[in-house]
């Protein structure tokens, strides 16, 4: 980062191809056009960018007084998702007589071309201006030569037959590239694709992100390029297996329906009463925290592996695992406050489609969530070293005994008579529900008449919602009624619904 005194010679000096000055603190759309551009680097000269707030363009100091809002807000650029590739920077206040000034420093990016919204951003001069088709082929082939990663490797081979480009075309590009630029761009299907990162022009064929993500075939090429799901009865693997599904094909095909299967087959919900009038749903498994759980898996997964990424579900929890460890600079004593990516571009490409939210909060939120729905939180396994694995127990909220006599606007509460002519009707209904919390409440007021509601939910285990809900259903129903005070009245048994 600067130093107070090479600030003090940038802001004295002229703006230039690195370094853009505003006074402006809430054009969003200017600083992140600002970074982009600055991330692509088109003259390469190998110099980070420096967007400064709260200069005029002379070099005087606006008086700006930078607070942690502004701070917070600049930092979070690098992480929304708007700017893909992600871009490599840092921001920092520094404090002057005349006021405040606000830098962020960009390093221009391995991956260009860098897109905000859509559109590649660079700068000529001292101003920024969109990228014409000559610079984003300058910057594709400077991608070209810095690759690194698995995904962004070509899939020797193969060709542009070997991808499905009417499914690009439909459903990929427009998402990716901003309207007015796509509908501009002349070039082969093979350059959009490879300034985007998805053909490699050098060997004249796709890469294997490309494969991946759009592929015909994707197993022809990667044999572990798929989902297993496997439902066990019990809890492990010895189990009879009750259900299994084989997610195959690109991701492009496949996610959508993994999505869907989460949705109604994975996170079944239930209505749980919490007082006489209100009930909350919840899931067995949450939806939105198991889909990203298996989506970050399918996005980090090593795809050189042969395995697939299994899914399997038991009576107590999920797991799902990935081939491939722990990657890059992430340790199992920073996850998952550090990030990096197996595979930047396939991440990109899940986030343009809108199935991967904003980077480096999403196990934070699914934590959240976990606990919300009563799951508890997910267990992150590291000790398999070539694979990831994440255990996600069942919701005992889910589990949570509880409808006894069953409530609803159409069939509302019968009364003693009706009981006592029909005794078999609540005993009928107990036999839906074999651990029936009202006669555990019964039979714990036939041993203390005396008991307190709150000693019902210490000695029965019931959240208190539930203990108040199924009480007032039997006091309503005339099975039992409570005499004088909270604290030192007592319960009497009108009617023994488990003699019956």
């Amino acid at each position: 980062m600067l130093t107070q005194t090479q600030l003090r010679h940038i802001l004295s000096d002229t703006e230039s191809h690195h370094v853009e000055r505003t006074t402006s603190t809430d054009n969003m759309d200017k600083f992140c056009q600002a970074i982009c551009a600055f991330s692509n680097d088109v003259s390469g000269s190998g110099k980070n960018g420096y967007l400064i707030i709260g200069a005029y363009n002379n070099g005087k100091l606006s008086g700006l007084k930078v607070d942690d809002r502004l701070l917070l807000q600049i930092a979070n650029i690098r992480t929304d998702g708007n700017i893909l590739p992600q871009p490599v920077m840092t921001v920092e206040k520094f404090s002057f007589d005349d006021g405040d000034v606000l830098v962020a420093e960009v390093q221009p990016s391995e991956f260009p071309p860098v897109r905000y919204r859509g559109r590649v951003w660079v700068r000529v001069g001292p101003r920024k201006s969109m990228a014409t088709e000559a610079e984003v082929k300058i910057l594709t082939e400077r991608r070209l030569s810095n690759i690194h990663t698995f995904d962004a490797m070509p899939c020797l081979g193969t060709t542009i037959n070997d991808l499905d480009v009417k499914l690009i075309k439909k459903e990929f590009l427009p998402k990716a590239v901003a309207e007015d630029v796509l509908a501009e761009d002349k070039r082969s299907i093979e350059e959009q694709l490879a300034s985007l990162g998805f053909y490699d022009l050098r060997y004249d064929c796709p890469t294997n992100g490309a494969i991946v993500l759009f592929g015909t075939n994707p197993e022809r090429y990667l044999p572990g390029c798929y989902i297993q799901y496997v439902r066990f009865k019990g809890n492990d693997r010895a189990g009879d297996i009750i259900n299994e599904h084989k997610f195959s094909g690109n991701l492009c095909v496949v996610l959508p329906k993994i999505d869907t299967f989460i949705e109604t087959s994975i996170s079944q919900k239930r209505p749980i009463p919490v007082s006489v009038l209100r009930e909350e749903t919840f899931s067995k498994y949450p939806y939105w925290a198991t889909r990203e759980l298996l989506m970050n898996s399918i996005m980090h997964r090593d795809h050189e592996a042969n395995g697939p990424v299994q899914f399997y579900e038991y009576d107590d929890r999920i797991e799902v695992q990935n081939p491939g460890g722990l990657y890059g600079k992430v340790t199992p004593e920073n996850f998952p406050n550090v990030s990096d990516y197996r595979n930047p571009f396939i991440a990109e490409a899940m986030k343009v489609l809108g199935y991967v939210n904003r980077f480096s909060r999403g196990v934070y939120r699914v934590q959240k969530e976990l606990e919300e729905n009563g799951n508890g939180k997910a267990f992150f396994d590291f000790s398999l070293v070539t694979a990831f694995r994440v255990v996600e127990n069942v919701s005992k909220r889910y589990l949570e005994e509880g409808f006894g006599v069953e409530i609803t606007k159409e069939k509302p509460v019968k009364k003693q008579e009706e009981l006592l002519e029909h005794p078999r009707n609540i005993q009928e209904t107990s036999k839906k529900h074999p651990r029936n919390i009202q006669e555990k409440i019964l039979q714990a007021i036939k041993n203390n008449p005396s008991i307190t509601r709150k000693e019902l939910e210490i000695q029965l285990g019931y959240s208190h919602g539930s203990i108040k809900y199924h009480i007032q259903v039997m006091s309503d129903a005339g099975i039992i009624k409570h005499i004088g005070s909270t604290k030192s009245g007592k319960w009497i048994i009108l009617w023994n619904m488990m003699n019956t």
